[in-house]
């Protein structure tokens, strides 16, 4: 069963310098439960390279590895799934090609599209971006963050896991579980902690404690 409550998703051009590799063996001591496989300014060849090594570190920790966007490189590093957008494969397709046993996520900011993705297969929502974050060129502010209350809009509305991401912290993890949400999804957060391994603990602590709230 996969552990939602902090999923990593990687991005070595913010790492402080470290190597992906480094900051996903850090956050795995941390107790992190899902790496996503990010690091969109990496050209596909580096991305396959650092995949494998990642793979290495969670298979050995027990951890289900996702791939961002690309279904190709899932199946190259031998992922456990894959993360999808508005602008990737449709979820049936990734499920075709990756096979029953993946893990596919899908983003969602509505709640008539996390209907629609449950719909065709999705095996989780990333829902956000629930605070404004600097992660996307083109979510520049507040305008575009979902909330928690959105979060909760969803995760009523749907069946399968909700992971909130976007500008998330540990000062503010609590209040998206406390909506609803079965984990978050960071990406700064931990990456450009001075210990990512304790920034993942801080996460963790964060999630139990919005849960308790809910």
């Amino acid at each position: 069963m996969v552990d939602w409550s902090v999923y990593l998703v990687t991005e070595q051009r913010a790492s402080a310098g470290r190597s992906t590799p480094e900051i996903v063996a850090s956050a795995l001591d941390g107790g992190v439960g899902v790496v996503q496989l990010r690091d969109k300014a990496l050209p596909v060849r580096d991305r396959l390279a650092v995949g494998r090594e990642v793979r290495e570190l969670t298979r050995d920790a027990g951890v289900p590895l996702i791939v961002n966007d690309r279904v190709d490189l899932a199946q190259a590093i031998d992922a456990d799934g894959v993360h999808l957008g508005d602008d990737d494969l449709p979820v049936e397709v990734a499920r075709e090609i990756l096979g029953e046993d993946a893990i596919i996520g899908r983003s969602a900011s509505f709640v008539e599209d996390a209907i629609a993705a449950e719909g065709t297969g999705a095996d989780y929502l990333g829902v956000g971006s629930v605070y404004a974050t600097e992660s996307k060129a083109d979510v520049p502010d507040d305008e575009y963050a979902v909330g928690p209350e959105r979060v909760r809009a969803i995760a009523d509305a749907v069946s399968i896991p909700v992971v909130g991401i976007g500008g998330i912290t540990a000062d503010n993890a609590a209040e998206v579980a406390a909506a609803g949400a079965d984990g978050v999804a960071v990406i700064s957060a931990i990456t450009k902690a001075e210990d990512p391994e304790t920034a993942t603990v801080a996460l963790r602590d964060a999630v139990d404690g919005g849960r308790n709230r809910e």
